[in-house]
């Protein structure tokens, strides 16, 4: 009998989901923060030096620091602003959605110690004279703008005036702004047509005032800047810039639109797949998958976490996290239904086998993806947040979600004499009467031996591995900035650009390039990368404006110094190390230890193959590709562990392994019973990361290379190499020891009476 209340239960809260993500997903999305590679707006790290001979840089000369550029970035008009304190002598500012990117950068740095001195540079008073936060634009008589200051003491002033006006004819009372001892001079600057000083009115008289005016060549909105800078404080440290990377506004649209049009197209592309090979089930998974990513925007709405291009990336990547766990769950039901179990036996046998692989295959990847966020920057714990609370509500959505909402039809009874609604022939189905198991069942794969043939793997993956080498050796990497330091910028344009015409405006500006690419549609961008990095926020500000000027559109432009390129490569290497040394254990820990060796040696024999492969194809390599090799780490792992768990489900099955041929049995079923899972859940991820790649931003078209690369090589290693590398490593143990006791045989053992 048909239990209609179920059916009417979950076409009901279909359509609550449905009216409440239809009605609260717009609203959602506009609230959430967006990184700067998609608002545009600029990142820098700065190491934070003393201002005077002695002075210690300490914990709270730190937070002073950040207190006065907050105030200062609050005086920008600059929303969620991101001041972090690193370590203990840098500190990172992000400033997304900046429209004046010059300005800001001005303003950040600039120490912001103004001193009154004589022409001959002597000190006569500075901002301790000042009354802090009187500082304000106006107009002098002649209605330029100028700034306001008010003074403590009006005596002091007349003093410092009544000495002034007797050095006449040098009776200039010089107005400075950060004068550095030694480099700094009014006779110097006096001649200079844009001098450093702010202005040097003469004094022909003594000023009994409380109040002084800073007059000069200035527009209104640097007036402004001027009097807010002086309100905010002077800085207690020097700040030297080592790490900058500045995206132009035009640049993060068009990056946000391409990434969310390529996620789109491959969201649907595996809902497509998933009705297609899975029928009801497949329905089932892409409304869950629906609400997975629903879930995951109101997440990042809450925890008020910022959304960056890589972490959109992570989000859609994480769609096929999220089908895999499905996949098997559904491809253990299919099972369950052709040994002859009904629906509802074959649905709770099926969940069952299948919960411990996927929380396995998960926590592998979270552990990857916690290593990634501790040692990763800005952008790159963008990522990693995104792929840990993917991975948390995949695990949610598809393992409680997606079978309660399927529940609803199996003990409807609807489903009773509907197997192939789940893609099952009857023709596949067996009687109950002939009491067969799982894992008796006839694969597609049966035909072929794959611990035969193991020597013919080894031999074409060491092949591989020698040629890598030489590769490498002969190429080496083409490395970012990122590691290799120096500058890179992005030139975008309405019009076709040339590599002579990008030369003449680096020539114009003074500046010596490596390299000149040319990209995106009929050549309206240009890759430049530049020797050596830009601290000089005068320099970065000529460059921003020439090229916005001349071409419309803001440049991107990333400056790293050598000690940041040096510390981030060792940041990548440490965190590949510590993701393949945490691996190792869970698995060794979880299964046993030849199992966590066989999925290491895969693990490193992927990730090598990736760094050939980009050394090879001269792609650039950049932290977003250390991103890409442990999400493949995480993808290799979980393929490694599918195929691990059903061979220890068959070694359970036998108490004693007596011969090398039972091992290869072993080896073989557990092998053909998962490669078409393998296979599945490569292609649904597949079609992610090359929907990345042909319509995403350029920005992670690397990266989505990179997961291509790697997950076609993570399935071949899980399957050739992994599986047949434990197959030799217990076939010496049997060798040693003659025979082989399973767990189920310790078990017994354990549980017999001693006598």
């Amino acid at each position: 009998m048909i239990k209609r209340s179920r059916i009417v239960a979950f076409f009901l809260i279909v359509l609550l989901f449905a009216g409440l993500m239809g009605g609260t997903t717009d609203k959602i999305v506009k609230k959430i923060n967006l990184g700067l590679d998609l608002r545009g707006g600029f990142e820098v790290l700065y190491k934070v030096e003393p201002v005077k001979k002695g002075q210690k840089i300490d914990k709270e000369a730190l937070a002073n620091t950040a207190e006065a550029l907050d105030r200062r970035i609050n005086a920008l008009g600059v929303s969620e602003p991101s001041i972090q304190v690193e370590g203990n002598d840098r500190i990172r500012v992000q400033l997304a959605g900046v429209t004046n990117q010059n300005e800001a950068r001005k303003m950040l740095s600039t120490t912001a110690n103004l001193s009154f001195r004589d022409v001959n540079d002597k000190l006569m008073m500075d901002g301790t004279d000042l009354v802090q936060g009187k500082a304000k634009q106006s107009f002098d008589q002649n209605n330029k703008p100028d700034v306001v200051l008010q003074l403590k003491s009006r005596k002091k002033f007349a003093d410092v005036t009544r000495k002034i006006m007797n050095m006449a004819p040098n009776n200039q009372l010089v107005i400075w702004m950060d004068f550095q001892e030694g480099k700094d001079s009014y006779k110097k600057e006096v001649a200079k047509k844009n001098p450093k000083f702010l202005s040097a009115p003469n004094v022909n008289e003594v000023l009994n005032t409380d109040s002084v005016m800073i007059t000069g060549d200035f527009t209104v909105k640097e007036a402004q800047n001027l009097a807010a800078l002086l309100n905010a404080g002077a800085l207690p440290v020097k700040l030297h810039e080592i790490y900058s990377t500045s995206v132009g506004a035009s640049f993060g649209q068009e990056a946000l639109h391409d990434t969310v049009v390529a996620g789109i197209i491959g969201v649907l592309a595996i809902f497509i797949f998933m009705i297609a090979y899975y029928r009801f089930a497949g329905v089932i998974a892409s409304i869950s998958l629906a609400v997975y990513i629903f879930f995951i925007l109101l997440v990042y709405e809450l925890i008020g976490a910022t959304l960056t291009l890589p972490g959109i990336a992570a989000l859609v990547l994480g769609v096929g996290m999220a089908v895999d766990a499905n996949i098997l769950t559904y491809e253990r039901i299919k099972e369950e239904l052709r040994v002859g179990k009904s629906m509802k036996s074959a649905f709770k046998a099926g969940n069952k086998s299948s919960f411990v692989t996927i929380l396995d295959s998960n926590l592998t990847t979270i552990l990857a993806a916690v290593i990634l966020f501790y040692f990763g920057t800005s952008s790159i714990r963008g990522f990693a947040t995104t792929l840990i609370i993917s991975i948390l509500m995949s695990f949610l959505t598809a393992v409680y979600g997606s079978r309660w909402l399927l529940s609803l039809w199996v003990y409807s009874n609807f489903l009773k004499k509907r197997p192939h609604w789940f893609g099952v022939k009857k023709s596949a189905i067996h009687s109950i009467t002939e009491n067969i198991d799982t894992h008796d069942l006839k694969t597609k794969f049966d035909w072929y031996d794959f611990v035969k043939h193991r020597n013919i793997f080894f031999v074409i993956s060491t092949v591989l591995i020698i040629s890598g080498f030489i590769i490498l050796s002969i190429f080496k990497l083409n490395l970012g900035i990122d590691f290799s330091s120096g500058t890179r910028m992005e030139i975008n344009a309405n019009r076709t650009l040339t590599q002579e015409q990008i030369q003449n405006d680096l020539d114009h500006l003074n500046l010596k390039s490596e390299d000149i690419v040319l990209a995106g549609d009929n050549h309206h961008k240009a890759v430049v990368r530049i020797k050596g990095s830009f601290s000089d926020k005068e320099k970065s500000a000529q460059i921003h404006s020439y090229f916005t000027e001349k071409y419309g559109k803001d440049p991107s432009i990333s400056s790293v110094s050598p000690t940041v390129g040096k510390e981030l490569a060792k940041s990548a290497i440490y965190s590949l190390i510590l993701a393949g040394a945490g691996i190792i254990i869970y698995v060794a820990f979880r299964f046993e230890w030849s199992m966590g060796v066989a999925s290491i040696a895969a693990l490193f024999h992927d990730v090598f193959f990736m760094i050939a492969f980009f050394s090879f194809t001269r792609l650039e390599v950049d932290v977003t590709f250390i991103a890409a090799i442990l999400t493949i780490v995480g993808y290799s792992i979980n393929d490694s562990i599918v195929t691990f768990d059903r061979i220890r489900d068959n070694l359970k099955r036998r108490r004693r392994i007596k011969t090398a041929n039972e091992i290869k049995e072993i080896v073989n079923a557990g092998i053909r019973q998962t490669l078409g899972r393998s296979v599945n859940t490569v292609l649904t991820v597949l079609i992610t990361a090359a929907a990345l790649a042909v319509f995403g931003s350029e920005s992670i078209r690397n990266f989505s290379i990179a997961l291509i690369v790697g997950l076609l090589t993570g399935t071949y290693s899980s399957v050739f190499i992994a599986a047949q590398i434990w197959y030799v490593l217990k076939k010496r143990q049997l060798k040693k020891h003659g025979s082989i006791l399973t767990k189920k045989a310790k078990r017994v053992r354990s549980n017999e009476p001693q006598v």
